[in-house]
């Protein structure tokens, strides 16, 4: 695995943050209903005992959640920290530590890759290669889900939980996300918008893309 400063930037923030997430996040699988019924129309797509890869995973509150939606899934992260939640929390699933921009995994080897929030922290002049590895592991058929923040202005996040890291959060345009995901060869499924609740200061976008 190749490191780049986003990459490294990443990997330190969420290292020193986990188990503070994980507390703060507890049982938290979404932030709204719509958001599992997004999860649970990607697991119709999919289909039962279909093999999932939860990219960027994190503490594996969504890898369990796919795995109880009848999908042999496993997890990658960046985060050796967010890993141990993960294997700690979900001992009999299977996680991994990587970087989505370089899957070790071979060519359309999978049903579904899922990035709940994980491309966030890519830079825009990266996405297509990512979008180019996502399709790459995908056998034909098989579907992607994409989630992030709807906008144009990043989240900076500094000192959270009162821990010395910061990081920023990148807010995309739906449309451009779309567009990017068509270049890359996938054909778009369904496209979910949402309005922000509780503490959340953004629209939540969903697409799912097929291969």
């Amino acid at each position: 695995m190749t490191d780049t400063d986003h990459v490294t930037a990443t990997r330190v923030f969420y290292d020193t943050i986990a188990e503070d997430y994980a507390e703060h996040f507890r049982g938290q699988v979404a932030g709204a209903p719509q958001d599992l019924e997004v999860l649970a129309a990607f697991a119709r797509l999919v289909g039962p005992g279909a093999d999932v890869a939860d990219l960027g995973c994190g503490p594996g509150r969504v890898t369990a959640h796919l795995a109880g939606l009848g999908l042999r899934v496993f997890g990658l992260d960046l985060s050796a920290a967010m890993l141990a939640v993960a294997r700690r929390e979900n001992p009999h699933l299977r996680f991994e530590q990587g970087s989505m921009l370089e899957l070790d995994l071979p060519d359309g080897s999978l049903a579904g890759v899922v990035s709940w929030y994980s491309s966030i922290h890519t830079p825009a002049e990266e996405l297509p290669a990512l979008f180019a590895e996502f399709r790459r592991v995908l056998a034909p058929g098989g579907h992607l889900l994409l989630a992030f923040q709807a906008g144009d202005a990043p989240l900076r996040l500094d000192r959270p939980f009162d821990r010395p890291v910061g990081l920023d959060f990148q807010r995309r345009r739906p449309e451009r996300m779309a567009e990017l995901l068509q270049d890359a060869g996938f054909t778009l499924h369904s496209r979910t918008l949402r309005e922000p609740g509780g503490t959340e200061s953004a629209p939540q976008a969903f697409l799912i893309a097929r291969r």
